[in-house]
């Protein structure tokens, strides 16, 4: 009897409190930063390699880099802005289209919703409780979380995916554009993609930081595509360099 009042005792106690950190909250603006800042250094180390590859002097290469990093910054706000865009388009038509079922048809809707929390483990009187509780509440909420998944954390934000993805494009561009103007011209080729690897290893993981994941995994990622593309693009280079 002393050890169950003491356990009693213990359940009554405060339990203590766990912070919990998620990172789902910043997956509009973490994409949006990483794949901006990812293209914008990428893109333009390997225009530069490119471009150096078909032995052109330094001018021009700072020219064609600084070209690439006005149009590829312009293009990813233009482009992540229309993507988002259609997106809350469509996210915006689900919760209109869910809005009216919800007036026309409110007992199938709750049915609805009271089966998808059977479906997740919830015995049906508890399931068809707390779907009734939820629909008292915000019926649209709830049905735009469980039947659409549509919640305030991956919400659609066109504006801010476009400006995002700009300023982070124009921040990754910049690092080989400073490079070139310290690298002497005839070692340029080979210190470019090394420092571009080094900057991309660095990126990767930043980002992996910022959502809570593994660090080797990310930075493995975006040195090995990297590379690709600088390869690419360098051989390219090369090859129109020699017909020119």
């Amino acid at each position: 009897m002393a050890a169950g009042r003491l356990d009693d005792n213990r359940l009554a106690e405060p339990v203590e409190h766990i912070p919990e950190i998620h990172s789902v909250h910043r997956i509009g603006w973490l994409r949006a930063a990483v794949l901006g800042a990812n293209d914008g250094l990428v893109s333009t180390a390997s225009l530069i390699v490119g471009v150096a590859a078909a032995a052109s002097d330094k001018g021009s290469i700072l020219l064609a880099g600084s070209a690439g990093l006005v149009a590829g910054a312009m293009s990813m706000a233009a482009g992540e802005y229309v993507s988002v865009s259609s997106q809350a388009d469509t996210e915006k038509a689900d919760l209109a289209r869910e809005l009216w079922e919800l007036e026309n048809h409110p007992e199938y809707e709750l049915n609805e919703l009271t089966g998808s929390f059977v479906k997740r483990g919830v015995n049906p009187e508890t399931a068809r409780e707390v779907a009734r509780q939820m629909t008292e509440h915000d019926a649209l909420d709830a049905h735009a979380k469980e039947e659409l998944g549509i919640s305030s954390a991956t919400t659609a934000r066109p504006l801010q995916a476009a400006l995002i993805s700009a300023l982070t494009f124009s921040g990754g561009a910049i690092a080989p554009l400073v490079m070139v103007t310290l690298i002497p011209r005839d070692i340029l080729l080979t210190m470019i993609p090394i420092s571009s690897l080094f900057f991309l290893a660095i990126l990767g993981a930043l980002g992996a930081r910022a959502g809570n994941a593994p660090l080797g995994r990310a930075m493995l990622r975006v040195t090995f595509w990297g590379l690709f593309a600088m390869a690419v693009t360098a051989g390219v280079g090369t090859i129109f360099g020699q017909i020119v």
